[in-house]
């Protein structure tokens, strides 16, 4: 299970069952979010409770938009709704079949031009270079051990002043039991970085792929932020965000999310 492949294919198998199980990050917008969308009116998330603010898009009209490892029929649509007259197009990319098979189905309902490509979210290749003006990527990577190819993959799919609107997880929510019963006081376990595949026990991990819940890594804010400068971005927005109910929320915030620009500048 530590291959590269053995990772990204358990980690397919488990979105698709979220699917079937109605996770809530795989229950398509309806057709009222659609029609706001074409109204003008609209919003999207990459972290589980605030919406993007509005300046933090750059302009639609004809833009190229990927929506990376953001299958499910959520954010995709709502673009390619809100930028179908201005001929924005979107492009949908996720490991998951069967979230993907969710944006198909909104597009299809809604008669939205949506793309919908299957794939790594560390491998891109099958992108020319400079192609996409917005790279929207919520929050997704840490189903992979290794964001920085993510990030380098972003940078160069992106064309020259293109923007990142990136959510993920602050490793911290990876320092504390998420299945420990102490009532409303959370209990640190784990080292950082957390990984499903070292932190834990092997009978625990077992455990969880019976359950079929997909394999989980606690990325470093090094990694998160400076690999996004590293790569050649340069920050423009940040927020933080949490999920209610998830230890340490009632502490903390555990999400964020960040705007950055592709810039030769400082690359």
């Amino acid at each position: 299970m530590q291959q590269k492949g053995d990772i990204r294919a358990y980690n397919r198998f488990a979105w698709d069952l979220a699917v079937e199980r109605k996770s809530v990050w795989t229950v398509p917008v309806d057709s009222g979010s659609v029609a706001a969308a074409r109204r003008g009116e609209w919003q999207i998330s990459l972290t589980p409770s605030k919406a993007v603010p509005r300046h933090w898009f750059p302009g639609l009209r004809g833009a190229e938009i990927l929506c990376l490892a953001a299958g499910g029929g959520q954010q995709g649509p709502v673009l390619a709704a809100a930028g179908e007259a201005v001929g924005a197009r979107v492009t949908v990319f996720d490991n998951s079949p069967r979230q993907l098979a969710q944006d198909r189905l909104v597009a299809e309902s809604e008669g939205l031009r949506l793309a919908i490509v299957e794939g790594d979210m560390r491998d891109l290749g099958v992108f020319a270079d400079g192609r996409f003006d917005l790279v929207v990527h919520p929050c997704a990577n840490m189903f992979v051990p290794d964001v920085r190819p993510v990030w380098l993959e972003c940078v160069r799919v992106l064309a020259e002043g293109g923007v990142l609107m990136a959510g993920f997880v602050n490793p911290v929510l990876y320092l504390f039991d998420q299945d420990a019963d102490n009532g409303a006081a959370p209990v640190a376990r784990h080292r950082l970085p957390y990984s499903d595949l070292t932190s834990i026990s092997e009978s625990e991990r077992k455990s969880y792929m019976r359950a079929g819940e997909a394999l989980e890594f606690g990325h470093t804010l090094t990694d998160q932020i400076a690999g996004q400068l590293d790569a050649g971005l340069v920050l423009t927005g940040f927020f933080e965000d949490r999920w209610e109910g998830q230890p340490p929320a009632e502490f903390t915030d555990t999400y964020i999310a960040t705007r950055s620009v592709k810039t030769e500048r400082y690359r």
